[in-house]
């Protein structure tokens, strides 16, 4: 039985969500639960209707349920602010409210053309890196191990395809591999991939052991491997812990092996994506006005080459906000307006690449000062890709700054399990200090400053002032003068009358303004 609504096919029977000629991927559990919304639209469904069909009425949380449901909404492009298809209605349940027209048996005249296209791999657009994963092998094999290794894999091609320098394969490709032996080399040039993800799930007893390897596919390298424990009572929990992340460990390798590539090409032919590689390791902490200015040019290549190429924006937003970081020579007024055109250009274009919206809204309410418009873009790049460590990140030292406490901790303990190489990190630890010493725990407010002054630039009196501002805090004074020392001693012109802190709330400026006159800071 297919259903088809708006442009979408579901196929009962295969286990297939088409849009158009596209496959779009789902995991089984979120299928599950669209295909029951769909076949049950006549009625509203409840959360235990839901949990008898999808889970055989197990307990499962309400959370892992909201996550199953966000996941079938976000396949079908139905954001739960809009509920354009699948209702909730308060107290009650859900309802699926689209017109459908069902198909039965292999009665195809009433089918859309494009919804009968063969299930072929589409090729990687332009030089964007494909990368394919595959099913990961349960050992040994038993039926709700295999649900589990499956679920994992799916949750892990979902997340993947919300980075848009990726080109990901449907899982109804990656999983014509299942239970065979593969030949990495054969599976690159089968499905047109350059790295390949796959893994294994052992069951000892009741713990699960998941291993999970990136290769290169023309070299068969491993860029990257890592090993998973988890109790199987808690799958669901395990399984989300556990794609977040590979995801967000090996979206950055390869961004590495990318730059390799690119700077391997040869100058007379290359694409955008290729002149966005070319850019990025030019900017990479710590950078200098040369690189930043060569990263620059390499960045408006690429934007020369398809003005519709969004992260080639926020490479731009990244030139601008090391240069007004550093104070290295540029017209500020010439920058803002720069940054307040390509905020447009994105929503322009309606862009959902997380890094740029990342970039360019956080620079939106740092240098502009538009908090709001700076929320709004940065609120976007969470919505479309869950995954990214840095937009968590972005958002937390704003909710820090603005005095949201526990909101902030949430968001930058989560970007730190995201983004563990993040060379920004001691800016992650600035936050959680801050946000701590807003919640009046001044003892954790300390120690995350300890890690911050450890791990940050010289030079970066921003961070020493916000440190020395969480050391007063604590009754830490003789650390908080050390700092005070070392602004005075690099910015001799520093006095009360120049410290600004215009992104923090009043309050916290006032905090600071204070700690900093305890610290030493002269008239």
């Amino acid at each position: 039985m297919r259903y088809l609504f708006e442009d979408f096919a579901l196929d009962a029977d295969k286990r297939e969500l088409r849009r158009g000629i596209d496959a779009v991927s789902v995991t089984p559990q979120a299928f599950d639960v669209l295909l029951y919304l769909i076949r049950n639209r006549q009625r509203v469904v409840s959360k235990d209707d839901l949990i008898s069909a999808i889970w055989g009425g197990r307990a499962i949380s309400d959370a892992a349920l909201a996550t199953r449901l966000n996941a079938a909404r976000a396949a079908i492009h139905d954001a739960g602010d809009q509920q354009r298809l699948i209702k909730t209605l308060q107290r009650k349940g859900f309802r699926f409210i689209g017109s459908v027209q069902e198909i039965g048996g292999q009665d195809d005249a009433a089918v859309p053309n494009d919804a009968l296209q063969p299930s072929t791999p589409a090729p990687a657009p332009s030089d964007k890196p494909a990368i394919a994963v595959l099913p990961f092998q349960s050992m040994p094999a038993r039926p709700e191990q295999e649900y589990f290794a499956d679920g994992l894999v799916d949750d892990i091609i979902t997340a993947l395809s919300r980075f848009r320098t990726l080109s990901v394969i449907a899982r109804n490709s990656s999983f014509t591999y299942k239970g065979k032996a593969v030949d990495i080399k054969r599976v690159g040039q089968e499905l047109g991939v350059r790295y390949v993800l796959e893994g294994s799930v052992r069951m000892e007893g009741s713990q699960l052991r998941i291993n999970a390897q990136l290769i290169d596919v023309a070299t068969g390298a491993h860029l990257w491997a890592d090993r998973f424990e988890g109790a199987l009572g808690n799958v669901f929990d395990l399984q989300d812990k556990v794609a977040l992340h590979v995801v967000g460990a090996i979206a950055p390798e390869v961004d590495r092996a990318e730059i390799d590539r690119a700077s391997r090409r040869r100058t007379g032919n290359i694409d955008a994506v290729t002149a966005y590689y070319r850019g990025l390791p030019h900017i990479r902490f710590p950078t200098t006005p040369q690189n930043n200015e060569a990263a620059s040019r390499h960045f408006e290549q690429a934007i020369a080459l398809d003005r519709s190429f969004a992260p080639a924006y926020g490479g731009v937003a990244t030139c601008i906000a090391w240069r007004r970081a550093n104070n290295w020579p540029g017209d500020f007024v010439e920058d803002n307006a720069q940054v307040l055109q390509i905020a447009e250009r994105l929503k322009e274009l309606g862009a959902d690449d997380a890094m740029a919206l990342t970039v360019v809204g956080f620079l939106l309410f740092w240098f502009a000062l538009d908090l709001n418009g700076g929320v709004e873009l940065v609120e976007r790049a969470i919505h479309f890709n869950p995954t990214y460590g840095p937009a968590l990140h972005a958002r937390g030292l704003i909710r820090g700054w603005q005095g949201e406490s526990d909101a902030a901790v949430a968001d930058l303990e989560l970007a730190l399990h995201l983004s563990p190489r993040d060379p920004f990190n001691y800016n992650a630890m600035l936050g959680l200090a801050l946000a701590h010493h807003n919640a009046g725990r001044h003892a954790e407010a300390g120690e995350w400053a300890d890690k911050a002054v450890r791990a940050f630039p010289p030079a970066f009196n921003v961070g020493m002032a916000q440190a020395i501002l969480c050391y007063v805090g604590a009754g830490r004074l003789d650390d908080a003068q050390k700092l005070m020392a070392e602004i005075l001693r690099r910015s001799s012109g520093s006095r009360r009358s120049t410290v600004a802190a215009p992104h923090y709330s009043p309050k916290l400026r006032a905090e600071l303004l204070e700690a900093m006159i305890k610290a030493g800071l002269p008239e």
